[in-house]
């Protein structure tokens, strides 16, 4: 049974659970549970125990394996915001050569309903909540009730859900969709201060039209708020931006080996927001909350799917190692 604790942050994960079939090198792996919402959660669980954590999803029973919700109940992470359903469940294929991959979408959980989420949570209002959408399910009258029930609550964006195209074949792509593309400027606009939002390069290069790194993230500065902006570099690190102030650069640790990227930049979004909401929140709170999601991050690639996450403590060592990929 869920455990909550009054003197702890709360964070709040919604979006769909993925069914993650995984080929490498045209291998296939056994499939596993996926999607910025399984990472993000079961991650920062491991990384501390001194924060609530809860998931709001919409699940398929169809093709949806039911042991994979113990790893949630094992960690105590709230599951009361799941709604069961009569279909097929979220599942994608990756396909991964190099650092590359091919990504399909072969069945989708019903949309998210702003009204399913428990009145538990309207009344112990999160500290973050994570909108993490795999395949545009969250919709913007669902974030803008969102803005309205929880006015002081930080949002955090994982900016890929919101903008993939996905064909009648499944086929997910990044090709520019001035729909999509709109949506997301209008919910910068809506969420403002309370922003947190994190990109890939290839995402928010989609997003703001610009090549260049540091035109990329100057480009956040038209929205005049004083929401935080992340870009997250793979190997390269990650870069991130608030209001006019300089442009924050953060390394990539050095993992002992790469075994599987997937879920690295849920992982570094998770950790960000929680220690970035337990510090006082200044410039150097955000880089140093950045050097651990960054760590911790570096951490997960060392392991198939969701099991390479560490306690902070180990975490911390890896910071204070400095042994950076560049």
């Amino acid at each position: 049974m869920y455990k909550y604790n009054s003197k702890f942050i709360s964070i709040l994960f919604i979006g769909h659970l993925a069914i993650d079939n995984i080929i490498r090198f045209n291998k296939p792996n056994t499939p596993s549970l996926g999607g910025t919402v399984t990472f993000g959660s079961l991650a920062l669980r491991n990384y501390t125990k001194h924060v609530n954590i809860g998931i709001i999803s919409n699940i398929g029973k169809k093709n949806f394996y039911a042991s994979f919700i113990n790893k949630f109940n094992k960690k105590n992470i709230d599951l009361d915001g799941i709604k069961w359903s009569d279909s097929l469940n979220t599942n994608f294929v990756l396909n991964y050569l190099d650092h590359s991959r091919i990504l399909t979408l072969k069945s989708k959980s019903p949309n998210l309903n702003f009204d399913d989420i428990p009145n538990f949570y309207k009344i112990n209002k999160p500290d973050i909540i994570v909108l993490a959408p795999l395949c545009n399910e969250i919709s913007y009258e669902y974030v803008s009730r969102i803005v309205l029930e929880f006015p002081k609550s930080y949002i955090g964006i994982d900016l890929q859900g919101f903008i993939r195209n996905i064909n009648e074949k499944g086929e997910v792509s990044y090709i520019s969709n001035k729909e999509l593309l709109e949506k997301v400027y209008n919910i910068i606009e809506l969420i403002g201060d309370r922003l947190i939002l994190k990109g890939s390069e290839i995402e928010m290069k989609l997003l703001t039209g610009k090549e260049n790194l540091g035109e990329v993230m100057e480009y956040f500065q038209k929205f005049k708020n004083k929401g935080i902006y992340i870009m997250t570099l793979g190997e390269n690190g990650s870069m991130i931006k608030k209001e006019e102030a300089p442009i924050i650069r953060v390394p990539a640790f050095k993992p002992v080996e790469v075994i599987d990227e997937t879920g690295a930049g849920d992982v570094y979004l998770a950790i960000f927001l929680y220690e970035f909401m337990t510090s006082n929140r200044s410039r150097h709170d955000i880089e140093a909350s950045a050097y651990l999601a960054s760590a911790a991050a570096s951490y997960l690639v060392e392991e198939n799917g969701p099991a390479g996450f560490q306690r902070k403590t180990k975490v911390l060592k890896r910071v204070n190692s400095k042994n950076y990929i560049n």
